[in-house]
């Protein structure tokens, strides 16, 4: 018998696993991936700013460092040894949460977790399936990116926001649908990188939909019009379809017109409010 078994390893499971061990309760972690850390440590926060700094030291390098003396000739993208990076820091950190299981007491489980009864969870994975008794739950599954109806993700010309973390060339023309913060992340990372970046929001101004409280919208709106500056364009307001602009990418969608390359989507995650 348990006295707690959390399903999901992300940052809310996985630090509520710790601590309840820590404080002397047997503790069960269930996760349906094989890493643990859920969307943010594997591809959510961490990978994004792993591409953000190393986007920015690449925008740095190209267009700064001269003008403090420092000539390195001509600068190439490694985008292969980029991502490369990228992939460690998560493996780090995916796997300081495995040493924290390990060194507080906690039993991790691979598999899918399932509530069969008020005090019983079942858990199926490659190795079969097993059920936990036990006297707490806490439910810590996360979210996931959401789609757009009528949209679907391809996940080759249209994509989440997982999918625009795997890129394997730098695209020509990125929209990017939805300027919350992992939209204007991405486009950003991929902007300095070379692409061209269109950014489509159907709020009145962009970096409203994430949450921010009104004290800091004037702070977030000095920060969205830096970000401008790195965009080919950005439409906003655009939920009336009234944008000349807006038909044309929405066209685009439907019609794979030449020249627009890669779509990401970055909706409110598919547990989130839709606002």
């Amino acid at each position: 018998m348990y006295d707690l078994v959390v399903i999901g390893s992300g940052p809310g499971g996985y630090v509520s696993a710790s601590r309840a061990a820590q404080l002397g309760m047997k503790v069960a972690c269930i996760e349906k991936y094989y890493t643990y850390g859920g969307t943010c440590l594997n591809v959510g926060c961490i990978p994004s700013k792993a591409l953000l700094e190393s986007s920015e030291r690449y925008e740095e390098a190209q267009h700064v460092l001269a003008d403090h003396g420092v000539d390195l000739g001509e600068v190439k993208l490694n985008l292969e040894k980029m991502m490369a990076r990228k992939t460690d820091v998560v493996g780090q950190l995916t796997g300081g949460v495995k040493f924290l299981f390990k060194k507080n007491g906690v039993e991790g489980k691979t598999g899918v977790g399932t509530i069969v009864g008020p005090n019983k969870v079942k858990v199926v994975g490659a190795n079969g399936e097993e059920e936990l008794e036990t006297k707490r739950i806490l439910i810590a599954t996360g979210s996931r990116p959401s789609s757009i109806p009528g949209v679907a993700i391809d996940k080759d010309r249209i994509v989440d926001s997982t999918g625009a973390l795997e890129f394997d060339a730098v695209p020509e023309h990125l929209v990017v649908i939805g300027a919350g913060v992992i939209g204007l992340e991405l486009g950003s990372v991929w902007a300095r990188l070379g692409a061209k970046v269109t950014v489509l929001e159907w709020l009145p101004k962009i970096a409203r939909n994430s949450g921010v409280p009104k004290e800091h919208w004037e702070t977030v709106n000095t920060s969205a019009n830096e970000l401008r500056t790195l965009f080919e364009q950005v439409h906003q307001n655009i939920d009336n379809k009234q944008d000349p602009n807006f038909a044309a990418v929405a066209g685009d969608i439907d019609q794979k017109v030449a020249g627009l390359e890669e779509i990401a989507t970055a909706e409110p995650a598919a547990t989130g409010t839709e606002e």
